[in-house]
């Protein structure tokens, strides 16, 4: 995409009202659990099993593969080769994303969450969520900060709710935006070449480090780590599609050539993933509406540590940018990459790793809500301080 005189630069009418579709599905959902609550049970219980524990709900998984795979799709992975034209903006957001942005989040989740909001989200509510994959302890065994307890025949753990939470907001930390920040970066005016680059050098990255990080945090939460279920998450729901992907993007465009690829096949895809998030955000509404009902602001208790930490990496990367002196065509998908979530990858993994009842599954969808009105709000700030980084020197990467 290159920015032409005169064009207006817009979202799209979904991602302009993501916000709005959330909160339909939020009420959606929580109407579903309360006229017909066998239907979602029934659904959930449409898994794969390793022995009489649930491993992988089968309509979440392929709700979940096409939100994944038209992502992938989008990617031209030849575009990694022209990184190193860009060392300081890629090193960048390699620092801001994998070495920063995993660790404030945790910080800032524990404060709120934790401590300051503790009471609020009820200083003793207990969320239910699976045991790790392999694990096989008695009811009444401790592991973590859970007590391992029989749940209609399976066994749970059974941890404090904030953790939970804590758990969704660990996997949002450690998920760095690589397919709305093509919107985002667009909509600031932003080197498009270069966005490119860093989406898909982040896509490759999270294969090694998402697991590692998921893990090692989630450990320091006290909280289960599933390291076999993170290893069948990342293979399901980031390997998969991205092969998926790849492999269909190489042969549509020599079959059919580029232009019939974007207008059609893609255009195609973003129906497909709409329904894919909608579905998929319903069901996990329907198990949580209880909670939501007897406590509605913890939604609120949720976002409000999700908004400071998306702030805080963008002003960190904008702040940098210019101290090394990053055109602002580079500085701004620089920053707004790691301050936006791939809360496709965090919502799968928390489905996949504790069940789409749990705590985690519910924070991840805040993440979703929250982030259309935040990122604009930040777009507007970049097209607004433009000039802080002096005359706009037009470098893109070469296509």
């Amino acid at each position: 995409m290159t920015d032409v005189p005169g064009e207006t630069r817009s979202l799209g009418f979904f991602e302009r009202y993501l916000t709005v579709w959330v909160g339909l599905c939020i009420v959606a959902g929580i109407v579903l659990g309360r006229i017909a609550p066998g239907v979602a049970d029934y659904l959930d219980g449409l898994a794969i099993y390793v022995g009489e524990a649930p491993v992988v709900s089968i309509p979440i998984a392929i709700c979940l593969f096409f939100m994944m795979y038209p992502i992938m799709v989008k990617i031209d992975f030849s575009e990694v080769l022209k990184a190193g034209k860009s060392v300081k903006p890629v090193s960048l957001t390699l620092i801001l994303n994998w070495a920063i942005k995993p660790f404030t989040m945790y910080a800032i989740a524990i404060l709120f969450l934790g401590f300051i909001f503790r009471g609020l989200i009820g200083a003793d509510g207990v969320d239910l969520v699976r045991m790790p994959l392999g694990l096989d302890l008695p009811v009444g065994a401790v592991h973590g900060a859970g007590t391992v307890v029989l749940e209609n025949g399976v066994k749970m753990l059974e941890i404090p709710l904030w953790r939970s939470y804590l758990a969704g907001a660990i996997l949002l930390g450690i998920a760095p935006c690589t397919a709305m920040v093509l919107v985002w970066s667009f909509l600031a005016k932003g080197n498009d070449g270069l966005t490119l680059v860093m989406v898909a050098i982040n896509s490759l990255t999270m294969l090694l480090l998402y697991g590692i990080l998921g893990g090692f945090l989630l450990g320091v939460g006290r909280l289960p780590v599933p390291w076999q279920a993170l290893l069948l998450s990342i293979g399901i729901y980031v390997a998969l599609p991205l092969v998926a992907g790849f492999v269909t993007r190489v042969i549509i465009v020599r079959k059919l050539g580029e232009a019939w690829f974007k207008e059609r096949f893609l255009s195609l895809l973003t129906r497909v993933t709409i329904v894919a998030l909608l579905v998929t955000l319903i069901l996990i509404f329907s198990f949580k509406g209880d909670v939501i009902l007897e406590n509605p602001l913890t939604i609120l208790w949720i976002a409000i540590p999700l908004f400071i930490q998306t702030n805080l990496i963008f002003w960190l990367g904008y702040g940098a940018s210019r101290l090394i002196k990053l055109d602002y065509e580079n500085a701004a998908p620089a920053s707004m990459i790691g301050a936006s979530n791939h809360f496709e990858v965090a919502l799968a993994t928390a489905v996949m790793l504790f069940g789409v009842r749990s705590g985690a599954a519910l924070a991840t969808v805040v993440g979703v809500l929250i982030e259309v009105p935040v990122m604009l709000m930040l777009v507007k700030i970049c097209l607004r301080t433009r000039h802080w980084f002096g005359r706009e020197r037009k470098k893109p990467l070469a296509h």
